[in-house]
């Protein structure tokens, strides 16, 4: 990628940062690498902080209407990189993802209805079904040598039996890493389609392509707008997520009416102003830092799976194609009881923990951010085989 602009790394401790000021608390200790919560420790666009320091010294903080520029550069963008063409009046606000997540299975779905999830998935899909009164159904990924692949004869047959009336797809995948195919995405719709399951697909990482299958909208892989609802945000792309601007796309009329009157009744129908000003800025101007952005988070996932290879060489890190967050089994070095004790306590390292995912089954996996700085990511690694080698001296001198 050809990129001119600096990418700003910054030590974001004592910035009120959650990822590095909540260690203590969310993992009670403060002395750790935080590779946990999926942000960047790099700056925003530059085009983002000036369009953001001109309107500070604007001085006018009042109601605010939302101008025009952020809906068009949305849909220019989405146009001009993921080839959707959409509409102005599909456009609604969400303060975040997981807002929308959660409004929407309220919207669409019943209580006790079925939801569809595929894990392992970010999990506050699951607490979004379940919080909610209705009832998982969970059509676990395939997995082989760490790739990962739909199981659709399995989604057909839960499909079928009919208590499934939502599923939520992650595109790309949290945490697996993968960029669905556009065959993969349509196979997976028409299987919905047939069923009457209507599909939410959480495209948030969409921009994030570090591998080389390019990214689909699912909304793009076929004609879907009757049973489909888009939800994405600039927040992961440019590291915006404190400004809480979200797009939620909805091309269905119907569907449009019953977001409109459950927001009006929420009155959330409209979000801050910085937040409109930093993203329209971003979508217009912040492609070359985003290039900058990606070619680090490809070679620190390079960085990462080489020092793996050498000091852990049975540990599987699967192929990264999309997000920034590397997907690591550790099963062939640590029993899943003893994660927490290697990894944190021994490595120092704040990490998502696999069973966080999706049970049990996943126990033995972790999740690593790679937008961080490349010394962040050595050190991580290192700390991690020292860890884990003296694990299995241990254990070894247990036997």
């Amino acid at each position: 990628m050809n990129h001119t602009e600096e990418i700003l790394y910054r030590d974001r401790k004592g910035t009120d940062c959650n990822k590095w000021d909540s260690l203590e608390d969310r993992f009670g200790a403060f002395d750790l690498i935080p590779l946990w919560v999926a942000d960047m420790d790099f700056e925003a666009p530059a085009c983002v902080r000036e369009a953001l320091a001109a309107c500070g010294q604007n001085g006018l903080f009042g109601y605010y209407r939302v101008p025009e520029r952020y809906f068009q550069a949305f849909i220019s963008w989405e146009k001009k990189y993921h080839g959707y063409e959409v509409r102005r009046e599909w456009l609604r606000y969400s303060p975040g993802v997981v807002a929308a997540l959660n409004w929407l299975v309220q919207i669409l779905t019943q209580p006790g209805d079925g939801v569809g999830v595929m894990t392992p998935v970010y999990y506050p899909f699951m607490n979004a079904v379940n919080d909610n009164g209705r009832t998982l159904v969970d059509c676990p990924l395939l997995e082989e040598k760490g790739i990962y692949r739909m199981d659709m004869e399995r989604f057909e047959k839960l499909a079928a039996e009919g208590r499934m009336k939502l599923f939520i797809l992650c595109s790309p995948h949290n945490p697996v890493g993968r960029v669905w195919t556009e065959e993969e995405l349509r196979g997976l719709l028409d299987c919905c389609r047939k069923y009457g399951i209507y599909v939410l697909a959480d495209e948030i990482h969409h921009d994030l392509i570090v591998g080389d299958k390019p990214h689909t909208a699912a909304a793009a892989a076929g004609d879907y707008s009757d049973m489909l609802v888009t939800v994405t945000a600039a927040s992961k792309t440019f590291n915006l997520a404190a400004l809480k601007n979200s797009v939620v796309v909805i091309p269905d009329a119907k569907v449009r009416e019953k977001w409109d009157a459950f927001t009006g009744r929420l009155h959330v129908t409209d979000g801050g102003m910085m937040g409109y000003v930093a993203v329209a800025a971003a979508y217009e101007g912040g492609r070359d830092w985003l290039d900058g952005v990606l070619s680090i988070v490809k070679a620190n996932a390079d960085c990462l799976r080489g020092i793996l290879a050498e000091g852990l060489p049975e540990a599987v890190m699967s192929p990264l194609e999309g997000t920034y967050l590397a997907w690591v089994n550790l099963a062939a070095y640590v029993k899943p009881e003893d994660m927490k004790q290697v990894v944190q306590d021994e490595a120092k390292l704040a990490v998502d923990y696999g069973d966080w995912f999706g049970g049990a089954d996943y126990a033995s996996f972790i999740r690593i951010n790679l937008a961080t700085s490349e010394e962040n990511i050595r050190r991580a690694g290192q700390q991690l085989c020292r860890a884990v080698e003296k694990y299995r001296k241990a254990q070894e001198q247990k036997q």
